[in-house]
Order: C-alpha cells, then sequence, then structure tokens
C-alpha cells in the first residue's frame, strides 16, 4: 500500500476523496451522468496509437536522425527542447519527455558538462509542458476542458497561441543563456531502424481519427471501436503502455466533482473563490494537486472554460508536482548513475527556479493582453 502512495499519490488521494464524498452523496442515478466516456476514449486512444509508434521505432529514427550532425552541446539542447515542445503538442508531454529524456541524457553526458546537461533537461520539461498547452490532445486537462467547456478547436487554438508564442521565444532565450556551446566531434550517426511503413500509415490514420473525434467530425464510440481493434490486430502488447492510473484519476475526480457540485454549501463557497479570479485559482490550486486534478476540480464551479485553460496550462510551471509529468524528467536524471545526479542535487532549486521564472513572465504576459 506504501508503495502504491509513492508512486501514484494523486490516484491514491483522489480515490480516498471520492469514496468520503460518496457518503456525503449517497450513489444514485445522477452518477453515471458523472463520468464522461468521450474524454476517457479518447485519452485512451490517443495513449494507444502513441503507443504502437514507440513500440515500432519511430520517434528513436526520427530523433537519431536529426542528432546525427550536430556538433555542439548548445546546438544539441536547442534541437531537443524544439522538439519537446514541438511533439507535445500532439504525443502529450508526458509521452514527450518519456520518449526524448533518456535519448537527451545519453548524447549530452558525451559532451561532459553537466550543469548543461541539467538545464537542458529542465528546459525540455518546461518545453513538454508549455508545447502541450497549444492544442486540445496536448495533455489531459486540455482534453478535459475542451470536451467540458464544448470550446471550438479554432477558438481554443486563438486563445493559446499567444502563450505558446512567448513561451517559445522565452525557452530559444533560455537554452542561449544557460547551455553552454561546448564542441566535440560531429556525433556518430547511429540511426535506428526506420519503422514499418505500412504500421506507421495505419498509426498515422489511427491519430487523423482522434483528431477527428476530437473536434467532433466523426463519432468518438466509432473512433473508439475501430482503434482498439486495429491495435489488438496489430499490437496487442501496446495496451501494456497504457496509461491506466491517470484514466481511473480521471473516474475518480469525476465522482467528487460531481458530488461537490451538489453540496450547496461547498459549492457555493467555492464558486465565489473561482469566479473571483478563475486564472490565479487554477495556477495556485495546480502547484498543490497538479493541473489536471485542478482542472477537473474547479470545472464544477465556473463558467469560465477559457480562464481554466489558461490557468491549469500555466499553472504546470512552478513546483514539481504542478505538471505530473515534470516528475518524469526528475526521475530519469536522479536514476543517473553518478552519485551526486543520484541524490538530485541542485537540480530542484534550478527546477524551481526555472519554472517560477518562466510562470512570472507568462503570468505578467496573461496580465498585459487579458
Amino acid at each position: 500500500m506504501l508503495e502504491l502512495i509513492k508512486k501514484n499519490p494523486v490516484l491514491v488521494l483522489s480515490g480516498i476523496l471520492a469514496l468520503a464524498s460518496c457518503f456525503v452523496v449517497r450513489p444514485d442515478m445522477q452518477y453515471i451522468g458523472y463520468i464522461n466516456l468521450r474524454v476517457l476514449a479518447i485519452l485512451m486512444s490517443l495513449m494507444l496509437v502513441v503507443a504502437v509508434l514507440l513500440r515500432i521505432g519511430t520517434f528513436d529514427f526520427l530523433t537519431s536522425k536529426l542528432l546525427g550532425r550536430l556538433h555542439t552541446s548548445r546546438s544539441i539542447s536547442l534541437l531537443l527542447t524544439a522538439l519537446s515542445f514541438t511533439l507535445a503538442m500532439f504525443l502529450t508531454n508526458d509521452v514527450t519527455l518519456v520518449t526524448l529524456v533518456p535519448f537527451a541524457i545519453a548524447v549530452l553526458k558525451t559532451f561532459n558538462d553537466r550543469r548543461s546537461l541539467m538545464f537542458t533537461l529542465i528546459l525540455m520539461t518546461v518545453a513538454a509542458n508549455l508545447g502541450s498547452m497549444l492544442t486540445p490532445i496536448g495533455n489531459p486537462q486540455n482534453l478535459y476542458l475542451y470536451s467540458f467547456y464544448h470550446i471550438p478547436l479554432t477558438a481554443f487554438l486563438k486563445l493559446m497561441l499567444p502563450y505558446s508564442t512567448v513561451s517559445l521565444l522565452l525557452i530559444i532565450i533560455s537554452v542561449f543563456a544557460l547551455c553552454k556551446n561546448t564542441s566535440s566531434a560531429p556525433l556518430e550517426n547511429k540511426t535506428a531502424e526506420a519503422p514499418g511503413k505500412a504500421k506507421l500509415a495505419i498509426c498515422i490514420a489511427l491519430f487523423v481519427l482522434c483528431v477527428l473525434a476530437v473536434a467532433d467530425v466523426i463519432n468518438w464510440i466509432l473512433m473508439f471501436f475501430v482503434t482498439i481493434c486495429i491495435v489488438i490486430l496489430m499490437d496487442k502488447k501496446a495496451f501494456k503502455y497504457v496509461d491506466y492510473n491517470l484514466l481511473v484519476t480521471f473516474v475518480f475526480f469525476f465522482v467528487l466533482t460531481g458530488n461537490l457540485g451538489r453540496i450547496e454549501q461547498i459549492y457555493n463557497a467555492l464558486s465565489k473563490i473561482v469566479e473571483s479570479s478563475p486564472v490565479i485559482a487554477a495556477v495556485l490550486s495546480s502547484q498543490i494537486i497538479s493541473n489536471v486534478p485542478a482542472a477537473m476540480l474547479l470545472s464544477a464551479f465556473t463558467d469560465n472554460g477559457e480562464a481554466l485553460v489558461i490557468g491549469t496550462n500555466l499553472g504546470g510551471l512552478g513546483t514539481l508536482i504542478a505538471s505530473m509529468a515534470s516528475l518524469i524528467t526528475y526521475r530519469f536524471y536522479t536514476s543517473m548513475p553518478n552519485e551526486e545526479n543520484r541524490k538530485g542535487l541542485g537540480y530542484l532549486p534550478a527546477f524551481t527556479l526555472v519554472n517560477v521564472v518562466f510562470l512570472a513572465l507568462l503570468l505578467l504576459f496573461y496580465a498585459l493582453i487579458r
């Protein structure tokens, strides 16, 4: 049990809170309406498609191709952060980091510059968290809020584009400021084997199918059924890579937020707090419970969906748990064999400082264009 709490604190906490809320609001037929099956189906479908793409070596092949001709650590850092920013728009921030961080560590260790390695990993994490905010499928809270508030796709993109543009500029500046330009011999181009064309084409088709379901062009039930059937036929092992903990956490929060919305005193109190400043409420709550649970919790108390989209995306900056994807990089970094890195000395203060500066600048930008 302790191991479960340690590995999945948000899952356990959300489960306890959901169960506790059931004693206040006794289970009835309204519970059926709590669960947003559309969000769960789209999220699981995207996870499956990305899992197959990973298993056929798509991202290893593309990344090794791009890195083959670079000669300096800064150019590699710049490419890796740009890749993190771009891929997160379509693959989600956590999948992007799981894919790129191990590769980044392996490549940058050859330059023997721990400081640049550390800051590259931090900036890759920031880039993944900020790049993912542009699209509804970039991260789980975007998909949830996009569906919950029925935000048109063009409106969503228009809303987040200014923040994404400013974020990319800040990330590029930060790479030049924090990462040294150490020269080295050209990296040995050990190009990974190219993915099979047939499987790659099927994955791309399934990804397009998921996007069409997100945009309400096709029925999400049809999309889910087709995706499940094809993945079963093509690669059953991909199901092992689905983050079922995240899906169950969503279910727990659906129950919790549904019940809280039916408790009049709590609903009225939280509605007043959230409505007074939904963006700030989302940013602050994300620092404590992370931005995905914050989005689901606060959505029960405000009709201002756009403010929650902005607040929970910017709220992914700050503490290590503000975005659960940030823990992925931290785990990789602290698992490095070097004794200093294993203890994580220097990483957390540097991570927090960089994140707080980014958060402050983006909140200032929000205040200027509000």
